[in-house]
């Protein structure tokens, strides 16, 4: 249901993630027992897209339980910094790090709203700024995004983003195949469903959300605007989770539409340097 935006849309929301941080650390979905036993958690694309992180700074915004931040600590990153709004999301991302043997100075997690990021993070920059998939949807200013994030990128330095694709927003739910809501809107998405895509039967209490649709022009727009060359924009035809009943799970953990119907953009990915 779109509407105008609530007063209490940040407390909302905090809500509903500290609520599911618990339930999401116990899910065969983030497979944590895999995770510390060495699994990676970023995708394919990421990796090659971001590539050699040996010796960098790596900035994660919006890191949830942090299992992509440490990820990237595992591949070689002198120093990860994980932010997230969820005090519960940052507690476990911390414990994760123990568990893995990182200490502060090398794995760092810090409990800060994303606009507050160039106050709340222990340094000034870094050479990589990365946000992962599922982020920009919860904020209702791409542009102060888009400003603060950038203002975070070192010179030589790059903003990496991956995430799902905006006019997966625009689809029906059983087969993706139709147009049902507007790509343009500018009022929230306000939703009331229980449960976590982690584990879709649980029982939950603080089930009001409160998201936005920020199309692709707007995302590159903010991030030129802030300062930044745009490298690359990116755009894949598979997704994380079975948005659409008319998706299929392959071999890959992939989730794609059958091939006798024509493709669409379900996630996207996007680079932007800081030149030095």
């Amino acid at each position: 249901m779109y509407s105008p935006t609530p007063e209490d849309w940040h407390e909302a929301n905090r809500a509903r993630w500290d609520e599911r941080v618990p339930l999401h650390a116990a899910s065969e979905y983030y497979d944590l027992d895999s995770f510390r036993a060495g699994k990676d958690a970023l995708r394919d694309f990421e990796r090659a897209e971001v590539g050699d992180v040996t010796g960098r700074t790596l900035l994660h915004l919006q890191c949830h339980i942090g299992l992509d931040t440490l990820s990237w600590a595992r591949r070689g990153a002198s120093q990860v910094v994980g932010l997230d709004f969820s005090e519960p999301a940052v507690e476990t991302a911390r414990s994760l790090a123990a568990d893995l043997g990182y200490g502060q100075d090398r794995a760092a997690f810090v409990a800060a709203d994303v606009y507050d990021a160039a106050q709340a993070v222990p340094d000034d920059a870094y050479d990589i700024v990365y946000t992962g998939i599922g982020a920009l949807c919860w904020l209702p200013d791409i542009e102060r995004w888009a400003e603060t994030a950038a203002s975070l990128v070192a010179p030589g330095g790059f903003l990496y983003v991956a995430e799902f694709h905006p006019i997966a927003d625009s689809l029906d739910d059983e087969t993706g195949s139709r147009v049902v809501h507007d790509y343009f809107v500018r009022e929230p998405w306000v939703d009331t469903s229980p449960g976590t895509y982690a584990d879709l039967d649980a029982v939950t209490v603080h089930n009001r959300s409160v998201e936005w649709v920020h199309p692709i022009g707007e995302v590159v727009t903010a991030i030129a605007g802030a300062g930044l060359r745009i490298d690359f924009l990116h755009e894949h035809d598979v997704s994380l989770i079975p948005r659409y009943g008319a998706l299929q799970r392959h071999e890959d953990d992939y989730y794609r539409f059958p091939v006798d119907r024509p493709r669409i953009p379900l996630m996207y990915s996007l680079k932007a340097s800081r030149p030095v």
